[in-house]
């Protein structure tokens, strides 16, 4: 059975109030638990990076143990290790666990860790192996009709992503119940609502909506709340891989969002927003919370994504 590698950061008075929008004028979230799958690289691990700043303890998730074992094989760059690197200096407290989301086992092997613990504020569901694969045999098979998308695509962004998001979320929220307390986020975009490029892609965002408002119907009357959270075009190890493919004008860095989640959770008025489709961005400017380098994103909306 793989164990959880604990890593125990220490408070860093030299973290720049740059990096924490919460800086001499928030509460520290030293006392809120949380748990982000699919932490390795990418969003997921700029919501981890953000709420390791805001002073939380952060349980991640992720397959790729180690920067050697991310060259392989073509997988993009980002570990669980690199993850534990970067995190050293921040003030709070990171748990990694080694899990691949597509074993219902390991799933649980995660939340029976957590509930072992007794207590989870927050769990962000992340883990995504939607864009793995892109280009097969030389040809970019993501824009392909339905009809023509390989059926090893649907494993991954249903089979794995989505029902990780299900499975993680019904293993831990007797915890959050217990509380009377939490706040689950699935991570979703825009192509739930509008065609993005992909047929597939559209329909386990949909479900990620859809699941997010559910999940808020049932868990209202124990105060836990369920959001669907939008990103907007997110500075991301693959992107920036392709940059030059990209108007990065009003991109988010991939810590950006977690700040919003923490933002969110301090919010009072957290349960007249639960079952809702959130936009990271339009929260930011409801909280006052600027992206990393003190940019401020501008929200996308659905005319970004109507084609006239």
């Amino acid at each position: 059975m793989r164990q959880a590698s604990v890593f125990c950061l220490q408070q860093n008075s030299n973290v720049p109030c740059l990096q924490q929008p919460s800086c001499g004028r928030l509460a520290s979230m030293k006392d809120v638990v949380a748990l982000v799958t699919g932490a390795s690289r990418g969003v997921g691990r700029g919501i981890a990076l953000s709420l390791l700043v805001e002073g939380a303890t952060v349980h991640v998730t992720g397959r790729t143990r180690s920067e050697a074992e991310a060259s392989l094989g073509g997988k993009r760059a980002g570990s669980l290790e690199g993850l534990a690197l970067e995190a050293a200096a921040l003030p709070g407290r990171l748990v990694v666990h080694h899990c691949d989301h597509s074993n219902d086992a390991e799933t649980e092997r995660v939340a029976e860790e957590i509930r072992a613990a007794n207590r989870l504020d927050i769990l962000v569901n992340n883990a995504w192996p939607g864009y793995e694969n892109m280009v097969e045999d030389g040809e970019f098979t993501w824009p392909r009709p339905f009809w023509e998308q390989p059926v090893w695509r649907w494993d991954a962004m249903i089979g794995t992503a989505l029902r990780a998001a299900f499975m993680m979320s019904r293993a831990v929220a007797p915890t959050m119940i217990s509380t009377q307390r939490g706040l689950i986020v699935n991570i979703s975009f825009w192509a739930a609502q509008f065609y993005d490029g992909n047929a597939i892609y559209g329909m386990a965002k949909a479900a990620a909506d859809k699941m997010a408002a559910d999940f808020a119907h049932e868990l209202r009357a124990h105060k836990v709340a369920a959001v669907a959270l939008y990103p907007g075009l997110v500075r991301t190890e693959a992107v920036m891989q392709n940059a030059e493919y990209f108007d990065l004008s009003n991109s988010e860095s991939p810590r950006f969002i977690g700040h919003v989640i923490a933002g969110l959770w301090r919010d009072p008025a957290l349960m007249s927003k639960s079952g809702r489709v959130l936009v990271a961005a339009e929260l930011a400017r409801e909280y006052d919370i600027a992206d990393v380098d003190g940019c401020r994103p501008v929200p996308l909306s659905a005319a970004d994504f109507v084609k006239s």
